[in-house]
């Protein structure tokens, strides 16, 4: 008897019960949705996001709306578009390497003044004809940073390249400084091949990243594909917009 009153009781609670809402995005999350949802954001943008995962992705990386931040080799700005909003009224973006496209486009439009370009002197190393870039060791002429972000750009330098940026990189941060980085995943000490180029090496990331002077903080698995096999390049359509890519978190030590 004493049973039954309770299910009496416990039932209708449970009919009554409401799904917990979710929690409010912290206030630079909250700019980063709006920016992806802003209406003159470009539709063909738009179709990244559900294989890129920028809020997200952001998000692991830990950045808040007063960072400075510096984003390398941002190409036409898929990621500028939407850090630069989110970093306005309180921190600050920086772009380096590669912003020439984003000069005559993307930081001609309202709301993105205060992006600074920063225009390092790079002596270029490797010849004309080499598919890896080589970088001599330079400066960003920046320091401080909170953060320093690179999407999809490691693989088209060569080892001195990498060292350069790295390097470079570990300078510009001020101490506790982060240190994000995304790429194309490579098996495991597999030698270049026609089909790789765009990818690397995981493991040898990590191993150049932390011989700059970081420390290895955490990965992401947000960007594992289960079905990229790896044996593709990545623009073939097999694997195109969906690459396995690694996610990495580093710190430069206090």
């Amino acid at each position: 008897m004493m049973k039954l009153i309770c299910l009496l009781f416990v039932v209708p609670a449970m009919a009554l019960a409401q799904p917990a809402e979710p929690e409010p995005l912290r206030p630079f999350l909250a700019s980063v949705q709006d920016a992806m949802q802003a209406e003159d954001r470009p539709a063909a943008e738009r179709e990244r996001d559900a294989n890129r995962l920028p809020l997200q992705t952001l998000d692991f990386f830990g950045l808040d709306e007063n960072m400075r931040v510096l984003e390398l080799i941002p190409g036409g700005g898929w990621y500028t578009r939407l850090l630069a909003p989110a970093l306005y009224e309180k921190g600050q973006l920086y772009t380096a390497i590669g912003s020439g496209l984003q000069r005559s486009g993307l930081l001609e439009q309202p709301g993105f003044d205060k992006v600074t370009v920063l225009e390092p002197e790079l002596e270029i190393t490797s010849a004309p004809t080499d598919r890896f870039l080589g970088i001599a060791p330079f400066s960003f002429g920046i320091a401080d940073l909170d953060a320093v972000l690179t999407f999809r750009n490691l693989h088209n330098l060569n080892e001195q390249g990498r060292a350069s940026m790295n390097q470079a990189t570990f300078a510009a941060l001020k101490p506790g400084g982060i240190y994000g980085v995304v790429d194309h995943t490579r098996r495991h000490m597999q030698a270049d091949d026609p089909e790789n180029v765009r990818r690397v090496d995981p493991v040898l990331m990590i191993k150049e990243i932390q011989a700059a002077g970081f420390e290895f903080v955490d990965f992401s698995d947000l960007h594992y594909r289960a079905d990229d096999e790896l044996r593709y390049e990545v623009g073939r359509k097999t694997v195109a917009g969906n690459t396995d890519r690694f996610t990495f978190l580093f710190r430069k030590p206090e």
